[in-house]
């Protein structure tokens, strides 16, 4: 079963760009749905952005075209570039692999958006 391990969460400025890392261990993730979810302050978690085994993406309306989630199976590593990134994006950004009934979630990374 995978585990997994978020990093590449920080302060920045309105319209600029961070890239967090998925760095999973345990198992492949290339047959695993990898995600990954946020908790802005005050408010639920909700998905941001997803990738199936097969490799269909799916997105946030809110982050379509402003963020990309790849996957690098050889590195068995989930990125998420965000790109244009508003104080709305303010949140806990969360990395999640889900097969059939198992789930897992790692810890969490900061991402602050602030002048």
């Amino acid at each position: 079963q995978v585990h997994v391990v978020e990093s590449g969460g920080g302060l920045v400025q309105p319209g600029g760009s961070l890239r967090l890392s998925c760095a999973a261990s345990g198992s492949t993730i290339s047959i695993y749905e990898m995600g990954w979810y946020r908790q802005p302050p005050g408010k639920q978690r909700e998905l941001v952005a997803r990738i199936m085994g097969g490799g269909s993406i799916n997105y946030a309306d809110s982050v379509k075209d402003r963020f990309t989630i790849s996957r690098d199976n050889a590195k068995n590593t989930v990125y998420l570039q965000m790109n244009s990134l508003k104080p709305e994006d303010t949140a806990v950004y969360y990395c999640h692999a889900g097969l059939g009934n198992f789930v897992s979630w790692g810890q969490g990374t900061q991402v602050t958006v602030s002048s």
